[in-house]
């Protein structure tokens, strides 16, 4: 009897945390926790697309910059049909935003900033956005993270990045 009930136990909790953790796939690409299910995403640079990843596939991989230079790029992720997901953060206090790993620091830089698409909106879009510089001569790679409450929501393959 205390196995039985042990396992009905066991069974309870273990198809409560399927059903409540963040990639159970029944929900939207943004539902209403914040979470965004992305499956790629695309950076551009004044509106010219230099890095593009879909389902793991890369499609566009054009990065380049010369030492001391910064490139602003924009986020932009991507649904499984390749359309933009539109990123609301209506919580500042969520821990999100975009994070960085670098593979080399000594080649480049990243730093994220957060631009306000229209300032008079109550819909709290922000388009995401983030300066990489050129520090030295070199290639290395970098991933992209969108986070949100601790965790990453989406994290790229790795970019690669030459610096002239």
């Amino acid at each position: 009897m205390f196995v039985t009930n042990l396992k009905k136990i066991f069974i309870s909790i273990t198809m409560l945390a399927l059903f409540t953790s963040c990639e159970d796939g029944m929900h939207d690409d943004h539902d209403h926790d914040g979470h965004t299910d992305a499956d790629g995403l695309v950076l551009e640079s004044n509106g010219t697309e230099v890095y593009k990843e879909l389902e793991g596939e890369v499609s566009v991989s054009n990065i380049s910059l010369a030492a001391g230079e910064t490139l602003e790029l924009s986020v932009h992720f991507l649904d499984h049909e390749g359309n933009e997901i539109e990123h609301d953060d209506d919580d500042e206090d969520d821990d999100g935003g975009l994070t960085f790993t670098i593979s080399d620091s000594s080649i480049i830089s990243a730093e994220a900033e957060v631009h306000d698409d229209d300032a008079d909106s109550d819909h709290g879009h922000h388009e995401l956005a983030f300066e990489l510089t050129g520090l030295s001569a070199g290639t290395t790679t970098f991933t992209v993270a969108l986070m949100h409450e601790g965790h990453a929501d989406y994290t790229s393959l790795d970019i690669s990045v030459t610096v002239e």
